[in-house]
């Protein structure tokens, strides 16, 4: 069977930053990189292959993939570390004409930008108001942090292995240098008096005492896998006025990049985009935060095993098994390529496609 290429995506990888497992190799990353592969095509329906890189040159991988891309109808970058991996999607944005997107970077951003979306608006506060802190400063803590100040944040503290990322240090890259703020000081200390803390780090790095400084009515994403920088159970029970997500399945909230990467690749490839634009990301995030305040399938209910769930703080962030999620989401994208004049289809009849996009989710 020949697959047409504009359902077909790439998944590219050289294994120097899979989740949880660290700087693997291009071989033993090789068994996530199908799996990914998998998750396109059951929660989108589009077709991916998995192509593993051995190589830590920028430059070589920027030429290989440039050079294979005519074969495909987008480019997803998996696993792939920082700082490398920002010029590396840069460079190939420039030079092809088709979908380029990091996953790492931008899936955790959309998703933890849609439930921030959600708690501002549950919990009455302004992103300008907002002490922001991030703990990790890769890819998806600096793709996070880009997201967050595109709708109005302004304080962002941002912490990588050695401390604050912070003006006065002379070891930043220029991608770094982006969030350094004048004051230098630990992350207790910034901790204090925060409205939100995203942990893309490790496991058991906020403590509880970190979690009753926070200002009034927090939120904490904590994203390290498999151990969470803190366990929900123990946030709440210092804190009945927390929200907290996680990127685990067995706690509420989950942060989970498939709710977002197959259903921007939907849209983009039915549109035949050429790029991925600030402005597709960002209505991805708000068709999920849209979605969240949705009433709930049974369905999903019965899948996730809760007799009773709607919308609130254990429910900031649909759930992946909601079918409802490709549909919206790839529809926000498409009209969204649309209007920034990256779409390549001659007419786009919206209600015409939002049909098929609902007909789509009910054969997967």
């Amino acid at each position: 069977m020949i697959i047409p290429i504009g359902n077909l995506v790439a998944i590219i990888s050289n294994g120097s930053a899979v989740l949880g497992l660290g700087d693997i190799g291009p071989l033993a990353s090789k068994p996530v990189m199908e799996g990914k592969a998998v998750l396109f095509k059951k929660f989108a329906n589009v077709d991916a292959i998995d192509i593993e890189i051995d190589s830590n040159n920028p430059k070589e991988i920027i030429n290989i993939v440039s050079k294979i891309a005519v074969g495909f109808g987008g480019i997803n970058l998996e696993d792939i570390k920082a700082p490398e991996c920002f010029e590396i999607e840069r460079k190939l944005k420039e030079i092809c004409n088709i979908p380029i997107f990091h996953n790492d970077q931008h899936g955790t951003a959309v998703i933890t930008t849609a439930g921030l979306l959600n708690v501002l608006e549950m919990r009455e506060k302004k992103p300008q108001d907002l002490k922001i802190v991030i703990i990790g400063a890769g890819a998806a803590a600096i793709s996070s942090a880009r997201m967050y100040k595109a709708i109005g944040v302004k304080n962002i503290y941002m912490f990588d292995s050695k401390g604050i990322i912070c003006k006065s240090r002379s070891d930043l890259n220029q991608y770094k240098e982006e969030f350094a703020v004048n004051a230098c000081f630990n992350l207790k200390e910034a901790i204090a008096d925060s409205d939100m803390v995203l942990g893309l780090s490790k496991g058991g790095v906020i403590t509880q005492e970190m979690v009753d400084s926070m200002a009034k009515n927090p939120v904490i994403f904590a994203c390290a896998n498999p151990e969470p920088e803190i366990n929900p159970k123990d946030a709440l029970e210092v804190r009945d006025d927390v929200i907290i997500g996680t990127g685990r399945a067995d706690f509420p909230n989950q942060v989970n990049n498939a709710l977002v990467t197959p259903h921007i690749f939907r849209g983009a490839l039915d549109i035949r985009a050429t790029h991925i634009t600030e402005n597709m990301k960002m209505a991805a995030a708000k068709a999920l935060a849209k979605l969240a305040k949705e009433p709930i399938p049974t369905e999903v209910k019965r899948v996730l095993n809760i007799d009773k769930l709607s919308y609130g703080v254990e429910y900031i962030i649909p759930s992946i098994f909601d079918k409802r999620v490709m549909p919206n989401v790839a529809f926000a994208v498409a009209k969204a390529a649309v209007e920034d004049g990256v779409a390549q289809v001659k007419s786009f009849i919206e209600d015409r496609y939002l049909t098929f996009l609902r007909n789509l989710s009910k054969k997967l």
